[in-house]
């Protein structure tokens, strides 16, 4: 790669990506004292968020796969004198689900914020998954069910505080769709249906549902394809930023800047992409 290349794309990359800040006191004057609940917290994004908000002293419910991860961060949480609790658990697996939510509704004293930030990215075509059903179950099961789940069993705490659900989707699906995504579009994009549905459905009862559409954003999950890897993205400290901001303001979602300018035009243009995707396959 030439130093010109090089430097055309640190710059875009610095437009396209700038930098999230958020004043600790800010944080602190929303969320210390506050029950939250987060899923996917012990990597990427969730763990971010999570620190952010243990630093501001919310008292945290945290739900991922990685028990030892989740036990040290209710010990973080607990030394600062907030109250924390997990369950570790394969979001995917529905039977476990189901008990985690029957737990929700018996033990969870008060709920003010819920991060459905666990989420699972495959990039395989469609032609490639003839005998991959199990991938779209996956997706289905952890980007979109456990959502649904989660929220249904925690709704009358959220109704009690008037709290919010903030789901983290995909800047992705703002765009026609590309080929390779097929199983991780559906379920977002159902996920997002979903969404707003509910923050009209739950309107009258005080309880909002936002989604932030996420762009790239560097964690193990999404470094996995060497495409991405090298590619200018936000760092995760950033993407709990863009999270905790999104939760304390009135938007129904968060946009890149770029996203709200290109992703219509991009549908006006859906025909030519299209054809440019058919020529990709």
């Amino acid at each position: 790669m030439t130093s010109l290349r090089k430097k055309i794309i640190a710059i875009g990359g610095a437009l396209a990506y700038p930098t999230i800040s958020l004043s600790p006191d800010i944080t602190r004057e929303y969320f210390s004292g506050k029950w939250v609940l987060v899923t996917g917290a012990s990597h990427g994004i969730g763990r971010a968020l999570t620190e952010k908000l243990i630093s501001a002293g919310a008292n945290v419910f945290l739900i991922a796969r990685s028990e030892e991860d989740l036990r040290l961060l209710c010990a973080k949480a607990k030394q600062t004198g907030s109250s924390a609790d997990y369950c570790a658990i394969d979001l995917r697996d529905r039977e476990k689900l189901k008990q985690l939510c029957q737990r929700l509704r018996k033990t969870l004293p008060q709920l003010d914020y819920f991060f459905c930030n666990a989420g699972k990215s495959i990039h395989r075509k469609v032609n490639d998954a003839q005998d991959r059903l199990h991938d779209y179950d996956r997706t289905i099961d952890l980007n979109y069910r456990s959502l649904v789940a989660l929220s249904l069993a925690i709704l009358p705490v959220l109704k009690a505080s008037k709290g919010r659900i903030i789901y983290s989707s995909s800047v992705s699906t703002l765009y026609p769709m590309a080929p390779g995504w097929s199983a991780y579009h559906a379920s977002k994009s159902a996920a997002n249906t979903w969404c707003e549905t509910a923050n009209s459905e739950f309107a009258p009862l005080g309880v909002r549902v936002q989604i932030a559409f996420l762009p790239l954003v560097h964690t193990a999950m999404s470094d996995v394809n060497e495409q991405y890897k090298h590619l200018p993205a936000y760092a995760s400290s950033d993407a709990a930023n863009i999270l905790l901001k999104l939760a304390i303001r009135k938007n129904k979602s968060y946009k890149p800047w770029w996203a709200k300018l290109s992703a219509p035009i991009a549908h006006i243009f859906a025909p030519i992409i299209q054809l440019y995707y058919k020529r990709m396959t």
